[in-house]
């Protein structure tokens, strides 16, 4: 009897594929669309009920290097990029000026030249996936998490996924699967070789890695939000449960931290220093302090035509919201309740302590006038769908990218490490926030790097590659391959590999040791837009 293809088998219990995506964010998005542009029927799960990761359900607007309009992504991520301006122009209110810009920023945020909603993104890309899911190519599962998997040898059979709404079960099966995940949540099910945390200097050589591993050592992770401000309203939310432990709590971290988390002066990422921050959200000046308002600021009112938007909306992914007082891989299932609970605890403690306690540049305390836009962040509570994870469990990779290979100081060269599997580029500086451990901020120039295909190749397992922030780097590297266009780049590449590895009938270990295979899958991947070196780089 004839095989029907992925998607006439949604409602079935067992499902087939050429490529398995498990984990539907900025990763699995772009390694779907690459395994599928290259022919393979795609099955994409997602832990949530919004695909995109970073851009949707964590509510993070991207962060990128100063090049991005230019060069240093991928031609698929550019055409996000422009989809997601040109939405803004076909369906919101834009006043004749923001409309006519090329490059507009629809939230005019500092930290991104394209803050913007997260509905947009998800709008953006959904509509990238949908003539793939109607034409019978892929199937997308959300709400369904991975549960177990099956193997054979150094091969992945299978993995099965549990609905997060009816808890019915589905198994999969496939060629590739694809661990685009937030935590590399495939890895321990599919006893994958991997590393958490800190590893040691003597592992690695790090200049910045401790002399000891410490794998419990793992970044802080946030629950962001979005708000707006409404002028002479009370929009207080309820003093929440956990209010004075956050609003007393001093962090013990070191370098010692400037105070109380919840304040206006933090530590500087940099130079670890006290650095007072400035909020207005009423458009007052801050003077020469930063104003945290309009940092991740995610809707300006200027771009819009008067009466459109109530006030300025900003998404809040602050220093005052890093959770690092536990850890939500490899713990128990009690304990990773116990800490999303606290770490959204502790964003409502932030906002009411905004909204009541907070000092204001004219004296007076906090701004009852802000408001908690849950519609924002599609949730009934208001916060983000799921936590903004900035460290995943990593693959044992092929090939680790280590500090000396992209940090400028431990490199003292004028150039990252050239390499000739590279698979894609990107440009970040290696950006550690606050960890589990103890540690303040790691926070160092990096120079614009490549990624190596061995990064995306387990040690062992033949037929598993990482797609999101789980490659073959370190607790420091980690810092500059984290980010948005990056973790898209790693995924776009994996599912082209992925595809690649099909028609050749060859495993992505034998592309990359094999210069003919090699070769010809990276001039492949280049004609289909994915840069794989950089061009010379005014230093800036």
């Amino acid at each position: 009897m004839r095989t029907c293809g992925a998607a006439a088998l949604t409602g079935a219990r067992q499902l087939r594929a050429d490529v398995a995506v498990i984990g539907g964010g900025t990763g699995g998005c772009a390694a779907a669309l690459a395994a599928l542009r290259n022919g393979m029927r795609v099955i994409m799960t997602e832990e949530t009920g919004w695909v995109g990761g970073q851009l949707t359900s964590q509510g993070v607007p991207p962060d990128e290097h100063p090049w991005i309009e230019s060069f240093g992504a991928t031609e698929l991520y550019r055409g996000y990029r422009n989809a997601v301006r040109d939405y803004y122009r076909r369906h919101y209110p834009l006043t004749a000026e923001a409309r006519a810009q090329v490059h507009l920023n629809p939230g005019g945020g500092s930290v991104s030249r394209l803050t913007h909603e997260p509905r947009v993104s998800l709008a953006v890309l959904e509509a990238l996936l949908a003539p793939w899911i109607a034409g019978g190519k892929l199937t997308l599962l959300v709400r369904h998490q991975p549960v177990s998997a099956g193997t054979v040898g150094d091969r992945v059979r299978s993995a099965t996924v549990r609905s997060l709404e009816s808890g019915a079960t589905r198994g999969i099966e496939a060629a590739y699967f694809i661990d685009a995940t937030e935590q590399g949540d495939l890895l321990p099910l599919t006893r994958t070789e991997y590393v958490t945390g800190f590893e040691s200097r003597k592992q690695t050589g790090e200049p910045h890695a401790p002399e000891n591993a410490q794998p419990a050592n793992i970044q802080a992770f946030t629950v962001c939000f979005a708000i707006d401000y409404i002028a002479g309203q009370d929009c207080t939310i309820d003093k929440p449960a956990e209010y004075q432990f956050w609003k007393d709590y001093v962090p013990k971290l070191t370098p010692p931290w400037s105070g109380r988390l919840l304040d206006w002066t933090m530590t500087h990422p940099i130079t670890l220093k006290d650095r007072p921050m400035g909020f207005d959200p009423a458009g007052g000046s801050t003077g020469d302090k930063p104003n945290l308002w309009t940092y991740r600021r995610i809707a300006s009112r200027a771009n819009f035509t008067a009466g459109a938007y109530a006030g300025d909306i900003s998404l809040v992914n602050w220093p005052q919201n890093d959770y690092w007082l536990g850890n939500l891989h490899e713990v128990s299932a009690e304990e990773v309740a116990r800490h999303l609970q606290r770490a959204r605890q502790l964003s409502l403690s932030l906002l009411y302590w905004m909204q009541t306690e907070a000092p204001r540049p004219d004296g007076g305390q906090g701004w009852r006038g802000l408001r908690l836009r849950g519609d924002i962040m599609g949730s009934e509570d208001g916060l983000a769908q799921y936590p903004y994870i900035r460290e995943s469990r990593r693959i044992q990779a092929e090939f680790t990218v280590c500090e000396q290979h992209v940090g400028t100081e431990a490199r003292k060269q004028p150039a990252a490490e050239t390499f000739a599997d590279s698979v894609g580029v990107g440009s970040y500086r290696i950006d550690l926030h606050p960890s589990s451990g103890g540690d303040n901020y790691i926070d160092i120039s990096s120079l614009p790097f490549q990624i190596p295909m061995g990064a995306l190749i387990p040690k062992r397992v033949e037929n598993l590659l990482a797609g999101a922030k789980n490659l073959g780097v370190t607790h420091i590297t980690n810092g500059c391959y984290r980010l948005h266009p990056v973790e898209w780049n790693i995924g776009e590449s994996a599912g082209a590999l992925a595809a690649f590895a099909i028609d050749r009938g060859a495993t992505p270990r034998a592309v990359r040791h094999t210069e003919k295979l090699r070769r010809e899958f990276q001039s492949k991947i280049q004609a289909q837009g994915v840069e794989i070196a950089w061009p010379r780089i005014t230093p800036r």
